[in-house]
């Protein structure tokens, strides 16, 4: 396994709770941080307001919806 892989890859805990690697961290960060740059009109394109888009983008990274855990 490609050191890469080790870290994209979901992992099972003990307890049976999946948990990402790096490059799904920072795939959410840099989700987050351009949802943060996007302007009026590209918020109304993608049917959020701007104060939505502010509070996905303050969301720490371990916070994501259930559906992107539990698959």
């Amino acid at each position: 396994m490609a050191l890469i892989d080790h870290f994209s890859a979901r992992t099972q805990t003990a307890q049976g709770e999946h948990r990402f690697g790096l490059t799904t961290y920072l795939a959410v960060w840099r989700s987050r941080r351009a949802l943060a740059k996007l302007d009026a009109r590209a918020l109304d394109d993608i049917g959020i307001d701007s104060e939505a888009a502010q509070r996905e983008a303050r969301r720490h990274l371990w916070d994501v919806p259930s559906t992107w855990i539990n698959r």
